[in-house]
């Protein structure tokens, strides 16, 4: 009989087998290692040998993350809809009655809200059921706010694309420029009153909830598009709501 104070024959034979399986995973544990050291090696040399792949694969990364951006968005948009494509008073342009509506937050000291004027523009000429709502979404700095005031005022007083066209053709504001514009669309100074405020207050809790990064930040059916994407990329999210109107 086995004494169980020290191991017999059959004991010995266990040990032997649990030493023999475990020197066993630490052999396979080292070969997987080493093989995953080469596999990176090889993989960094062909990525240097073929660095035209990385743009390409860049492109597609972005396109997974703009995909996955958009569904997490997709609830908000459904949710602000009414208040998005509603403009404040007359800071609009296009369709009385719209098919498609382009809401565009944007800022009058923003140089990428300047270039993407022309192609809003363009919208506008090419695509007759097409409305654009403009946001003020003044986020770089007190002037960017002096002149979202004044244009809050314009676009009470029915002036909005007149002083829109004027200050932004001014280049970047400054009190003298929105002075400027103010009175050559005939409006007095403004001040930031009640109603104004809560205009603001309103745009910024919507670009919270569709996640703007800055400005301009668009708008267009189930997409929010960041930066100055560009005429192409616009008439495609356009055309793309037009599509799933049906």
């Amino acid at each position: 009989m086995e004494d169980p104070a020290r191991p017999g024959a059959g004991g010995a034979k266990r040990a032997a087998w649990k030493w023999s399986l475990l020197a066993g995973l630490i052999g396979v544990l080292i070969g997987a290692l080493a093989m995953a050291a080469a596999s990176g090696f090889f993989v960094r040399r062909y990525l240097l040998a073929h660095p035209e792949i990385l743009p390409e694969a860049m492109e597609r990364l972005q396109a997974r993350e703009a995909a996955a951006a958009q569904r997490e968005v997709a609830p908000a948009l459904d949710r602000h809809r009414a208040s998005l494509e509603t403009p404040y008073h007359g800071a609009w342009a296009g369709a009385q009655q719209p098919e498609i509506v382009l809401v565009e937050f944007f800022d009058y000291a923003c140089t990428y809200c300047r270039a993407s004027n022309p192609h809003i523009e363009r919208l506008l000429r090419e695509d007759s059921g097409l409305r654009v709502v403009w946001r003020e979404f003044p986020v770089l700095g007190p002037l960017s706010e002096e002149a979202a005031v004044a244009s809050l005022a314009a676009a009470r007083a029915g002036r909005f694309r007149a002083f829109y066209d004027r200050l932004f053709a001014s280049g970047r504001p400054t009190e003298a420029t929105i002075a400027a514009a103010r009175e050559s669309v005939g409006i007095a100074a403004a001040s930031l009153d009640d109603e104004a405020r809560r205009e603001l207050e309103k745009n910024f809790e919507l670009g919270r909830a569709i996640r703007a990064q800055g400005t301009p930040t668009f708008v267009v059916g189930d997409q929010v598009l960041q930066g100055a994407v560009g005429y192409e990329a616009l008439r495609d999210a356009i055309a793309a709501a037009r599509a799933a109107r049906g």
